[in-house]
């Protein structure tokens, strides 16, 4: 069985607007993969925000084999857990954390907030900035 990955709003938008890291994340959700509601809903926002075409990048992130996933009771709870003063964990990464947790997955981020972690793949190396 291969592995699953779970993205992490910053992974796709990433890939939506060709930055460092693109290339993985297009290599790892040619696999299938799996996206939060709220990271999809951040992603939504942030392309809109960018005055881009939501319907288009939508379509482009659908053309891969990418499911979105709910937001359960349990995956908030989950969130809540690893919520630390400091942390740089903002409520989306900790959900999206906690869902790739349920699913057995590796979560992808550009997010170098969030550290050395097992089953956490940077699309980026940490501490670099971009």
């Amino acid at each position: 069985m291969s592995e699953r990955y779970v993205f992490d709003a910053s992974a796709l938008l990433a890939l939506l607007q060709g930055e460092a890291g693109a290339e993985t994340v297009e290599r790892l959700l040619e696999s299938g993969g799996v996206c939060g509601a709220a990271n999809w809903s951040e992603v939504a926002q942030k392309v809109s925000a960018a005055g881009a075409d939501w319907d288009i990048a939508r379509a482009l992130l659908l053309s891969y084999p990418l499911d979105v996933e709910p937001v359960t009771a349990s995956d908030a709870e989950h969130a809540a857990r690893l919520w630390k003063r400091g942390s740089g964990l903002a409520l989306g990464d900790r959900l999206c954390l906690a869902l790739a947790h349920r699913l057995g997955a590796t979560a992808v981020t550009a997010d170098a907030a969030w550290g050395a972690r097992d089953r956490v793949h940077h699309i980026r190396r940490v501490g670099r900035r971009n």
